[in-house]
């Protein structure tokens, strides 16, 4: 018997229907980011003049100098700054995107449930990116060029790199911006029932190390910038575990008003039901 292909029928179409609509979004979402690049890309001196800045900053006055050691190293600079930028201008319409795609997948209920995750995503990325940019990043510079002087009778003079400095402050900004995040992945993982406030609480002990440990690996070497990352770290994960007590308490007082309200009608039905 031979092989014979059928036509779509009404159980394949939907799931037709969800991969042009799912190319739809990522092609809006790629077009985004492409006119956010070049944008970028036009202002790349000006974004990358504002990420220099905390260096400027932590050198003496009128001292310091970035220098780029290839020809094409300041031209891929710029070019890394560009898609930098690019990604952060155009994450709210990837953000939409997304969000088109997924919602009406969901009930009413998980739509509101998750919402809230959403909008406090890049709320918290933007304070540990501003966390890291404003305090951390001027900090860990002046105790880096601390370094400078005189090593056995030769001058140790700070001449970094634009592609080195740049790989730097990526590296810091990302670190904290998605460290940050450590509230929404253990709501979610809460609200999943993955893992439960009491588990959490009695790993504290292990999660004390545990964010020490990762804050000395995506930090640089230097122990102001683990405490300024481990300690906020320890903060948003106390304020985690209060905020999953809230929520345990919100879903325990409207189970208990269910159950009240399910009593009451149960009560009211048999009363119906008494013969007279």
């Amino acid at each position: 018997m031979a092989f014979k292909l059928k036509d779509l029928d009404d159980t394949q179409s939907p799931l037709l229907d969800h991969l042009i609509e799912l190319r739809t979004r990522l092609v809006r979402a790629v077009l985004a980011f492409l006119v956010a690049f070049g944008v970028c890309f036009y202002f790349a001196d000006d974004i990358f003049g504002f990420l220099v800045r905390p260096l400027t900053q932590a050198f003496p006055e009128g001292q310091g100098q970035l220098i780029f050691t290839r020809l094409y190293e300041a031209f891929f600079v710029e070019v890394k700054v560009a898609m930098f930028a690019a990604f952060f201008v155009s994450f709210p319409v990837i953000a939409n995107q997304m969000w088109a795609f997924i919602a009406p997948g969901l009930y009413a209920r998980e739509k509101k449930a998750f919402l809230p995750f959403l909008l406090a995503t890049p709320i918290l990325f933007t304070a540990g990116a501003s966390l890291a940019y404003f305090v951390v990043m001027p900090t860990a510079f002046k105790w880096f060029l601390g370094f400078q002087g005189n090593a056995g009778g030769l001058e140790a003079q700070a001449l970094p790199a634009m592609g080195d400095y740049l790989d730097l402050v990526m590296r810091f900004i990302l670190a904290f911006g998605i460290s940050f995040l450590l509230p929404v992945l253990l709501l979610l993982l809460n609200r999943a029932g993955i893992v439960s406030r009491a588990q959490l609480a009695g790993a504290r002990r292990y999660v004390v190390v545990a964010v020490f440990i990762l804050a000395a690996f995506i930090t640089p070497p230097d122990v102001i910038s683990q405490l300024l990352l481990a300690l906020p770290l320890l903060l948003l994960f106390e304020g985690s575990l209060v905020l999953m007590r809230m929520g345990e308490k919100k879903r325990e007082k409207e189970m208990a008003e269910a159950e009240a309200a399910e009593a009451a009608e149960t009560a009211a039905g048999e009363g119906a039901q008494k013969p007279l």
